[in-house]
């Protein structure tokens, strides 16, 4: 079984369906209300573990309900959770999230708790970073543990992919000691300085972020798929799937998750990355984040049948 540890947040969402998205001043009478676990580590290493993967969650909460119900939660997707510690001053981050009738989502998150990972915290999960094939690390925590967990996987000799959600900035030394990486069109943006709105932009910016040292560059690119590059040629958009979406919150998770373990179980990138698809686009066919993973037995039968 392919072992991934996943460093980083856990968030509670606070979901609530809305005709439209609020004006500035607003107030939108909206519904149902849904609550669950959220936040993109947790997304992700529940996406693994419905992948397959075992995996180890490293992050931090509140000591209050919302923290209980997170170990609670990983307990039940039988996520390891002997390095989540609680913060004895900061509560479990929550997240306000909206999603209109057309599926678009607008999001408020307060990281709470996860925010104050520190470089200590990740260390004293060294062992399972030992044991690991795969580290998982994402920007929704504090850059002192994004760093940590990067410089931890580069001295044990452990690949890591790095999904740079929500964006922040991360200094070239430690982007560079990252094996893959994963942004949407708006953190690819960002990251290079290249407006990423079509495969031809999208090129550009993958040569730019493989240049500066990273081996393999993923930009997920919704709908259309993912443009792949990883020096061996000029690239290629790998396509996603056709699928009527129903709530699009999670859907990278979902991807991040899927690919993580596909990759670390000696899947080529390509096929790695269309099998990741398949998780993301199952992932938008149900209401909420980590509840809407899909299991490897559906994405498979997906695969198989379109269905």
């Amino acid at each position: 079984m392919v072992k991934i540890v996943v460093v980083g947040s856990y968030i509670v969402d606070l979901m609530s369906r809305t005709p439209h998205m609020p004006k500035p001043g607003e107030t939108v009478l909206g519904g149902p209300f849904q609550m669950g676990p959220g936040g993109k580590g947790g997304n992700q290493a529940v996406a693994a573990a419905r992948q397959g993967a075992q995996v180890t969650m490293v992050t931090k909460v509140g000591n209050d309900l919302f923290g209980e119900d997170a170990i609670r939660n990983f307990k039940q997707e039988s996520i390891q959770t002997t390095y989540i510690t609680k913060d004895e001053k900061e509560a479990t981050g929550a997240a306000l999230i909206a999603v209109d009738q057309h599926s678009e989502n607008m999001i408020v998150v307060s990281l709470g708790a996860c925010g104050k990972l520190t470089k200590e915290d990740v260390q004293q999960a060294s062992e399972a970073f030992r044991e690991a094939d795969m580290i998982l690390v994402q920007l929704e925590t504090s850059i002192e543990a994004i760093q940590a967990t990067i410089e931890l996987a580069n001295e044990l000799t452990k690949p890591v992919v790095l999904n740079p959600a929500p964006y922040q900035k991360v200094d070239a030394a430690t982007l560079s000691k990252v094996t893959f990486i994963t942004p949407n069109e708006t953190e690819a943006s960002l990251l290079t300085g290249i407006s990423v709105h079509d495969e031809k932009t999208a090129q550009a910016a993958a040569i730019k972020l493989y240049n500066a040292g990273i081996s393999n560059v993923i930009i997920t690119l919704g709908k259309k798929g993912c443009y792949v590059y990883d020096g061996n040629n000029q690239g290629r958009l790998i396509e996603g799937f056709a699928i009527d979406a129903v709530d699009s919150t999670g859907a990278g998770d979902a991807f991040n998750g899927g690919f993580s373990t596909f990759i670390a179980s000696g899947m080529s990138i390509d096929e790695a990355v269309r099998k990741a698809n398949a998780v993301a686009a199952l992932s938008v066919t149900k209401v909420g984040t980590s509840v809407a993973m899909p299991t490897n037995e559906e994405v498979e039968t997906f695969l198989e049948t379109g269905f």
